[in-house]
């Protein structure tokens, strides 16, 4: 049985070249649709309505509908939609939505009823955009507002379901957690505060959805974790054949500028950081084999491992690229390329991947849309089958 988890950060058509960019995202999906074949679909996005999200709202549920009524997905005929829209309830809103699409040939599925603790069988078209408190299907928590009283409270949060597909029982977790406000404060450390505060953030994903309230069962947590590469460390590394200086604020002697020049002749400016620019002369580097020689800097999950595990890394740093619709691959100068969006699952979550025989290719673990402009984040997912009595 084919299955297959796609999570996003930002919806496109909330960038400038609206109508363009959300068609090309679209196009995007629906190929990967075609491409897989997949018997469930579960679609994660972050920040429904983008920056904006007061004005775009309206749109982000034009879109969600767009998809569900599309010719491409006509073959799923059961549909699950959850999205907190719900702006004005500043203690409780996350910007999260979460869509799950199950095809005709897919039987045996059923969701969980958190009131009634049990689960139901799925039928026709469930759809749920506003307040999502009283929707017994969904379990849904903003991060609490005392968590770090020192950062602006933001939309972050996570959203839960539980199904049975296929005799197997497993929780989808739809999540967003903090991202580095300024990458000056991100370089005075390793960890990073940020780093510390994901950190926190994801352990208290984790022991809500393993606490006694309900059975524990294997999960899939998948979203934009935000996670960044060790910004210290790396930028020590970056600079080792340069000189390195600070510029200091003459008022409060606070660092505003990094600024690393290679040492010959020509003094060149390798390295620029700033509280929201990072500008490295070589950014091509983070794209050559996938990234591939930056992952040692990807430490934050690794404080994950006695719980967590997730597939192999063979695609290249899926933030932040150029909003720009004739830039798809260049990443902006804002911030440090990074792996924010991530696949991640317990370890019996696992344990269900049929992973195939004799060197076949069973799971995918890649990026959407690499040649188009699919807003600053390139959408992840995962696709793969689940095991069954002939495996």
């Amino acid at each position: 049985m084919k299955f297959r988890l796609e999570p996003t950060a930002l919806l496109a058509y909330t960038v400038t070249q609206v109508g363009e960019i959300q068609n090309e995202w679209l196009q995007e999906l629906y190929m990967t649709v075609h491409n897989h074949n997949p018997q469930f679909i579960a679609l994660h996005f972050q920040e429904v309505g983008g920056k904006d999200y007061m004005v775009n709202m309206g749109h982000a549920e034009n879109f969600f509908r767009d998809i569900d009524s599309s010719e491409e997905m006509k073959d799923f005929d059961r549909v699950c939609i959850y999205v907190d829209n719900q702006f004005q309830a500043e203690d409780s809103f996350t910007a999260l939505g979460s869509l799950y699409f199950i095809r005709k040939t897919l039987k045996n599925i059923y969701q969980y009823d958190f009131n009634v603790k049990d689960f139901k069988a799925v039928s026709g078209r469930n759809k749920h955009v506003g307040p999502l408190e009283g929707v017994a299907t969904v379990e849904k928590e903003k991060f609490p507002k005392n968590f770090w009283p020192d950062f602006k409270w933001s939309r972050k949060g996570f959203m839960r379901t539980r199904w049975i597909i296929q005799n197997q029982a497993l929780d989808l977790v739809n999540v967003h957690l903090f991202h580095d406000a300024s990458n000056l404060v991100a370089c005075s450390s390793s960890p990073s505060i940020y780093s510390a505060n994901r950190k926190n953030a994801l352990r208290y994903v984790i022991n809500r959805i393993s606490d006694s309230r309900y059975t524990l069962l294997p999960f899939v947590v998948f979203g934009d974790f935000n996670f960044r590469l060790d910004t210290r460390s790396l930028v020590q590394h970056l600079s080792t054949a340069a000189d390195m200086q600070t510029v200091k604020n003459e008022c409060n002697n606070e660092v505003e500028k990094i600024i690393c020049e290679e040492k010959d002749t020509d003094q060149q400016v390798l390295l620029r950081v700033e509280d929201k620019l990072f500008v490295y002369l070589h950014p091509a580097v983070f794209q050559e084999n996938n990234g591939s020689a930056f992952l040692k800097y990807d430490k934050e999950v690794a404080a994950f491992h006695d719980v967590i595990k997730e597939e192999d890394i063979e695609f290249p740093p899926s933030y932040p690229y150029s909003e720009e619709y004739t830039k798809p691959t260049q990443y902006m100068n804002t911030r440090c390329p990074a792996w924010c969006d991530r696949i991640l699952m317990s370890h019996s979550a696992q344990d269900f991947i049929y992973k195939g025989e004799d060197g076949e290719k069973c799971v995918v673990y890649n990026t959407v849309g690499p040649r188009v402009c699919m807003g600053d984040h390139k959408p992840v997912f995962l696709f793969f089958s689940l095991k069954t009595s002939d495996h």
